[in-house]
């Protein structure tokens, strides 16, 4: 099940699943969990209803999934953030949900385009942008967490 964020912890819950399961699958430490706290504090503390929303993803009541949808660099522009399944609820479809939920928020919000920003490492993520006509605009090595990874941009006409 696919619901919007709004229930006590779920703010909490995308910054930990972040962090841990990014620490155990690439080793990517405080650094990175502090960039998704920052990205979720923004969003707690600005975003705009008619034009900002999120979602977490659900099996049997357990949160799994999460997925943003916030204002990008102009007013015609919405970005893609934040979409993470835990290991366990991979595989079926619901990473595929999420960005449909979010691509068609941003069309109802009136956004002519998204964007995102990812990495190299998640390629079941690339796959799912790929297949919705994502294409990747640019790459640039960066070492923000740790080891050297490739960070990409990709971006979608809505």
């Amino acid at each position: 099940m696919i619901r919007k964020v709004g229930q006590p912890g779920d703010l909490g819950w995308v910054v930990q699943s972040h962090a841990e399961t990014y620490a155990a699958e690439y080793g990517w430490g405080f650094a990175y969990e502090t960039l998704i706290a920052q990205i979720v504090a923004a969003y707690a503390t600005e975003h705009d209803d008619s034009r900002e929303a999120a979602w977490i993803a659900e099996v049997d009541g357990e949160r799994v999934g999460s997925i943003f949808c916030v204002r990008g660099p102009d007013e015609a522009t919405a970005k893609l953030r934040l979409l993470l399944l835990t290991p366990a609820a991979r595989g079926h479809g619901l990473g595929a949900e999420l960005v449909d939920t979010c691509l068609a928020f941003a069309r109802e919000a009136g956004y002519k385009r998204m964007v995102l920003w990812t990495n190299a490492p998640l390629v079941a993520a690339r796959h799912i942008y790929l297949a919705r006509g994502f294409r990747l605009t640019s790459s640039e090595t960066h070492d923000s967490w740790g080891d050297p990874v490739v960070g990409q941009n990709y971006e979608l006409d809505l």
